[in-house]
């Protein structure tokens, strides 16, 4: 092993590279007053930036997740790096030699496994470029660029590239250059062949994919010859330094003008992103053969600083694969500050015919912002509607309306609201846009999670709501008899079980469709909330419902008769404890099933499972003895 980096380098390497620099790389700063800059913190989500960089002290700090240090701390937590790894990267870039205190100078060997991957994908890709410009094979690569508007500077700014035929070009290059097979597998630049590594991409046009920092962490290849069998395009698998979620190519080149000009234009290709940039469209980025989801969010988000003003243009085909693809994003829309639209050009064009047919102007044209992505992902759901029934325009404004509520600016909101009913063919404009407040309104008492779904199956079917299976509702099984009258007490008389039952767990109810209605309940903002208006409350419960058979469920249970001929204090106590109880049964024996697993093998954790099992049951029996006095 490598011997310790010498401490005078180490500082040597933190007075050369400021740390406002290197920061920089990953997010945008502004002033903060005081000498500091300050930005949205890369190790939490936040809305307003807690992040401060003091360049005159060479320190950052996170006054939201307290995260802190210097730049090479800073480097390793962005990056997932060890403290030499960041050392010898920063002395790099820096042009320092470092040195080491046992055993001299640090053979290239000896290096972190990251450093050696990323240099690997570096050597690869300036060999790749390399055989583009000079391999007499690479013709068929330089034809088909041609062939869409692509000369060689164009080729050398993106670093395009080409990988040869045979099988083991780039393989026997890269062990000529000292790495080994291991390192050649982990990089996802070699693969298994039956005598050894061969090369993964092979006759193929080669794009360099970057990380924000400018690194070389992976490939997009495209096929050229009839003869591939293998798809269309081929990514670098995921590897220690490549996650295809979690890069955007282009971004290196387009973070700054992304930053200063509060823009992004997100399109499909690898070309599309060439011929955007040359079209001086330079905020262009795409996705690395998978959709644009969360993780390319956070990164824009750096660069955007959650500005209000900032814009996100989405350029998709105007075919069902493109306007899934645009309701797929807009699924999105939330996490970002930025205002998104979507651009779509004439005759389903992609940026790169586009540029082809009628040159750079109409690519710039196309990414100016025209049509919000709430707008087309309303006029998705109208056309699936027949309009001229009432009850097809009352069922796509069930499905149109939480869209039109998510729009952040409540001017914009109305008016999009009363270009809704328009759309639908309401006469009574002002229902729709109550309608939509409401909405709006209540996604704000839910902290902003989002209007309660009108209908739907979507959120119903996420893992944080119950699912709406299971097991057929036996009402002679005492269990789900009693959940019944409970939830059908707190949707008819919320008086008498509040504010208890709003302390009640959605697993609680141990049928499925219970605990579905229970969730609505909650999001319609408890039953305490039906004690001051009984008749709104039920229609939030409704509409807080995901779909239609919770919907039909919370009805049934609205108006079906409650099982006592007197209703009162009592008899709701009487249900809410039976519940309860049950809950802390099966509690009870979850626990004794963890006593008993844990045997005698740790005692510290043995006595916490006891300790709790004894509150339980005195809180059992003090629900035997006391009733509703005791929840």
């Amino acid at each position: 092993m490598a011997g310790r980096i010498n401490d005078e380098d180490v500082k040597a390497v933190r007075d050369a590279v400021p740390i406002d620099a290197v920061v920089s790389e990953y997010l945008q700063l502004r002033n903060a007053g005081g000498g500091n800059l300050k930005g949205l913190c890369p190790f939490h989500d936040e809305k307003s930036p807690s992040f401060q960089v003091s360049p005159s002290k060479g320190l950052f700090h996170c006054f939201g997740c307290q995260e802190g240090g210097d730049t090479i701390t800073f480097v390793m937590k962005v990056d997932h790096l060890t403290f030499s790894e960041v050392v010898e990267r920063l002395a790099a870039q820096a042009g320092i030699t470092l040195r080491y205190e046992e055993g001299g100078y640090n053979p290239a060997h000896q290096r972190g496994e990251r450093i050696r991957l990323v240099e690997a994908h570096k050597v690869a890709a300036e060999w790749y470029a390399e055989q583009l410009a000079t391999s007499p094979e690479a013709d068929t690569g330089r034809i088909f660029l041609a062939e869409r508007g692509f000369d060689q500077a164009a080729a050398l700014h993106f670093g395009v590239g080409y990988s040869p035929q045979g099988w083991d070009h780039l393989t026997r290059f890269l062990r000529g250059k000292g790495f080994t097979d291991k390192e050649l597998f982990l990089s996802g630049l070699s693969q298994e062949g039956r005598r050894g590594p061969i090369d993964r991409f092979r006759g193929r046009l080669m794009w360099p994919i970057r990380d924000i920092g400018g690194e070389v962490v992976g490939f997009g290849a495209r096929k050229l010859y009839d003869a591939d069998n293998g798809p269309k395009y081929l990514n670098t698998p995921d590897t220690a330094i490549y996650k295809k979620s979690q890069v955007l190519y282009g971004i290196d080149l387009a973070k700054k003008d992304i930053a200063k000009s509060s823009r992004a234009v997100v399109v499909e290709g690898y070309t599309d992103v060439m011929a955007c940039h040359l079209a001086g469209v330079t905020t262009a980025i795409a996705t690395c053969g998978t959709a644009f989801g969360g993780d390319h969010i956070k990164i824009l988000r750096r660069l955007l600083m959650d500005n209000g003003s900032a814009r996100v243009i989405f350029t998709f085909d105007g075919d069902a694969a493109g306007q899934k693809a645009a309701l797929r994003a807009f699924e999105d829309d939330q996490k970002f500050a930025a205002e998104t639209y979507i651009a779509i050009a004439p005759d389903n064009m992609d940026p790169c015919d586009l540029r082809l047919a009628k040159g750079d102007e109409a690519v710039a044209d196309l990414v100016e912002p025209r049509t919000p992505l709430f707008e087309f992902a309303l006029r998705q759901i109208v056309v699936r509607y027949d309009l001229d029934t009432p009850a097809g325009r009352a069922a796509a404004l069930d499905e149109a309306a939480p869209i039109v509520a998510r729009i952040k600016n409540s001017g914009a909101q109305h008016e999009v609201a009363v270009q809704l009913a328009g759309m639908l063919g309401i006469l009574d404009t002002q229902f729709v846009v109550k309608r939509v407040a409401q909405l709006a309104r209540w996604a704000r008492d839910r902290g902003g999670k989002g209007p309660a779904p009108a209908r739907g199956p979507q959120p119903y079917e996420s893992a944080s709501r119950p699912a709406a299976g299971g097991p057929a509702l036996n009402l002679r099984n005492a269990v789900y008899a009693t959940e019944r009258e409970l939830l059908k007490l707190a949707l008819q008389r919320p008086e008498l079980v509040s504010p208890a039952f709003d302390a009640y767990g959605i697993d609680e109810f141990t049928a499925a469709p219970y605990a579905a209605v229970r969730q609505a309940i909650q999001d319609a903002g408890g039953a305490e909330y039906g004690v001051k208006d009984g008749q709104e409350y039920l229609v939030r419960v409704r509409e807080a419902a995901p779909d239609d058979a919770v919907r039909a469920m919370v009805t049934e249970l609205a108006v079906e008769a409650i099982m006592r001929r007197t209703v009162d204090e009592n008899y709701a106590g009487e249900q809410l404890v039976t519940v309860r109880r049950r809950a802390v049964a099966r509690r009870l024996t979850d626990l004794q099933g963890t006593l008993t697993r844990l045997g005698h093998t740790d005692p510290a954790q043995s006595a916490a499972v006891q300790n709790e099992m004894m509150i339980l049951t005195r809180y059992d029996r003090a629900l035997q003895h006391e009733g509703p006095s005791a929840l």
